[in-house]
């Protein structure tokens, strides 16, 4: 049987591998998803839209109840100017990412995303027919404005990804601006994965899209409200982008899910507490891994946001790690460049990761 080039030279994402493979009694850090339960008003609202009878297929780009509330909280959290008719909703942020790549990219069009970095930017850019590129990241994790300015020109894409996964940095201010200005000059467009924002400690979010108009900012509410399962996410852009990333969602996808398109209006129009609650357990967390692991003698740039540590590890303390029952993602899943390290997920109750903290020790 013949499989499309594109797809047959693609893995599997090394985080789902070791997910789906963990045995009884192993203390699961591999997959990047909250602990915490979707706050109850928003589980409320889509009961009550299950009972309005709103099952429905909804407008391709989603309702526009849905649109304006995310338009508003981009107004007031990220000081960014997008009418409803700019937004698109997805099936998650995944899916707004794998619209614009569709839409945007032609054959062997060059992708840049910082490595280590999150497993689907290559993978979306190569199905799509284009080069993934990884940008070499300095040693706390951070990019590198000259590094970048060197390789943008004739780019057709940089995905933009702060606070970051897997590493945990928050670029500054000062980096995304000189990032973005240039690219907006080398006429490459910026993809701003923004999916963390709400989980920083310690630094200060700032959105891409502040500085330049070819910009398309994609986030969701699977991590900030503990929603993942919902699969709704959305992608804002220049109007121009809109109508090609629709044609292809419409064929994909028509819709995103009607039900958790209400409980995310919910999530936007209602009470934020449980956002700061998480933030502040996440910090917490942090900590506690962050400070295991020195103890151990092991250093690493502390993370900054998102909920992952990125810590240096080696092929045969990998193993050893995962023999002990503790499920870590190895660098190699994120790039090239950091081979000897290991993503570990702190959405875990505290609890859990003294355990985990204590296996590791073990396999030292």
């Amino acid at each position: 049987m013949k499989i499309a080039g594109r797809v047959k030279n693609i893995e599997i994402s090394g985080i789902r591998k070791l997910f789906e493979s963990a045995g009884p009694g192993s203390i699961n850090l591999g997959l990047g998803q909250p602990d915490f339960d979707t706050p109850v008003h928003i589980k409320d609202a889509a009961i009550q839209a299950i009972r309005d009878g709103k099952t429905g297929y909804t407008n391709n780009t989603g309702i526009v109840e849905l649109r304006e509330a995310i338009c508003e909280k981009f107004a007031r959290e990220n000081h960014l100017s997008y009418t409803s008719e700019q937004v698109i909703v997805t099936a998650g942020a995944s899916e707004a990412l794998h619209l614009i790549m569709e839409a945007l990219v032609e054959t062997g069009d060059r992708v840049l995303f910082a490595d280590p970095g999150f497993v689907s930017y290559a993978a979306l850019a190569s199905i799509a027919g284009g080069r993934p590129e990884g940008v070499q990241l300095d040693p706390t994790f951070h990019l590198d404005i000259e590094k970048v300015k060197e390789v943008m020109d004739g780019a057709r894409l940089f995905v933009l990804n702060s606070p970051a996964n897997p590493t945990g940095a928050v670029e500054s201010k000062e980096t995304i601006r000189g990032i973005v200005e240039y690219a907006m000059d080398a006429g490459v467009t910026i993809i701003s994965d923004e999916v963390y924002e709400h989980f920083i400690y310690g630094r200060e979010h700032v959105s891409a899209a502040a500085f330049g108009d070819d910009v398309i900012t994609v986030n969701a509410v699977s991590k900030t409200y503990a929603m993942t399962g919902w699969r709704l996410g959305y992608l804002a852009a220049p109007e121009e982008y809109i109508t090609p990333c629709t044609k292809v969602h419409q064929y994909c996808q028509a819709c995103a899910t009607s039900i958790s398109q209400y409980a995310s209006i919910a999530a936007y129009t209602g009470d934020q507490s449980p956002v700061a609650a998480m933030k502040q357990e996440y910090e917490a967390r942090r900590d506690l891994i962050y400070h295991g692991f020195k103890s151990m003698g092991i250093d690493f740039p502390i993370p900054e946001g998102a909920f992952y540590a990125f810590v240096p590890m080696d092929q045969p303390l990998i193993s050893r790690v995962l023999s002990k029952g503790v499920v870590i993602v190895p660098g190699s899943a994120f790039g090239t460049n950091a081979p000897d390290y290991a993503r570990l997920s702190y959405a875990a109750p505290r609890k859990t990761l003294e355990e985990a903290i204590q296996r590791i020790q073990s396999a030292l």
